[in-house]
């Protein structure tokens, strides 16, 4: 197990595909830039982050967030008073009516591969985790797009060098409407309008690594535009057979407390519906999309070839 100390933060490696944890930082307070470029670092080379034992608020979760790109408020309304960039996820129902979405059970995806600026962190914070006989419940499933990648047939990438895949946010919204007991409704016209599909390219070089990554999802990607229906139909198939593979995927169990935050470019992700309604769950979230990410200029160069050689 690789374990680095930064002063004052501890980034312990979980020794598997995916996954770090870090402690001797305090969210709640303002990160220094030296704090920042690190876990920037470590986001990239780990993919997923776990900050334990946090006791943070609203405010300082949107600002701990903004650091990475612009935040995406989110279409449901369902955000903490007086923060639309922070979202509830939470299965509590409060006077008949939900204070959250449900957000278990999705099946795996990719947040904001939908819109035409894809998503580049979320960023989560744990109140209240279901328990069951001392078992925490709803886990969050990850699988590792640079290496599913890297371990494609070559004449897959090859015939999928420049080919591009079609993101329809309604196709996700649809498939956690058809979940037993949810509470969703169907899309607005004006809902729909502002998350219309997006077309980007099925292999994506990381703007921090540097590395080829496999971004396509089953969550959102409904076509590949340069095959026919039944041609890509088959190929989208194989691909997310072969990116749901156990050996790419990485569990976190929650505590409260927990911030846990993810690469979405090198990852996908899925939240386990194993409670029931009477199990609370109760998480706070934002959304970060990779405007800044993509600058050439939004870390210093030096830094970037850290990330790459590590």
């Amino acid at each position: 197990m690789i374990m680095r100390k930064i002063e004052p933060m501890v980034i312990e490696s979980s020794g598997k595909i995916l996954g770090a944890k870090i402690t001797g930082i305090n969210l709640n307070q303002p990160i220094a830039q030296n704090e920042f470029y690190e876990i920037l670092k470590s986001l990239s080379r780990y993919g997923v982050l776990h900050f334990p034992k946090q006791s943070i608020t609203p405010q300082s979760l949107k600002d701990f967030s903004v650091h990475f790109g612009s935040l995406q408020i989110g279409v449901s309304g369902l955000h903490e008073p007086g923060f639309p960039e922070v979202s509830v996820l939470s299965n509590i129902i409060e006077n008949g009516k939900p204070i959250g979405i449900a957000d278990a059970g999705q099946d795996w995806h990719t947040d904001m591969s939908y819109n035409n600026m894809v998503g580049y962190t979320n960023i989560l914070y744990a109140l209240q985790i279901p328990r069951r006989n001392g078992k925490a419940l709803g886990s969050t499933h990850f699988a590792n797009m640079m290496q599913a990648y890297e371990d494609l047939p070559e004449n897959l990438k090859m015939s999928l060098n420049t080919a591009s895949a079609t993101h329809d946010f309604n196709k996700f919204w649809e498939n956690m409407r058809a979940r037993p007991g949810s509470n969703r409704p169907a899309l607005t016209p004006e809902q729909r309008a502002k998350r219309p599909p997006a077309v980007h390219p099925i292999f994506m070089t990381h703007p921090i690594t540097g590395k080829k990554i496999l971004y396509c999802n089953p969550g959102y990607a409904i076509r590949i535009n340069e095959f026919d229906q039944a041609h890509s139909d088959a190929i989208l198939q194989q691909l997310f057979d072969h990116q749901l593979q156990e050996k790419y995927q990485y569990t976190h169990e929650w505590n409260e407390g927990d911030l846990l935050m993810w690469d979405h470019l090198s990852t996908l992700h899925n939240a386990w519906p194993d409670y029931t309604a009477s199990e609370h769950r109760l998480i706070k979230r934002c959304q970060v999309m990779a405007d800044k990410v993509f600058d050439p200029h939004f870390i210093p160069a030096a830094v970037r070839m850290e990330a790459q050689a590590s």
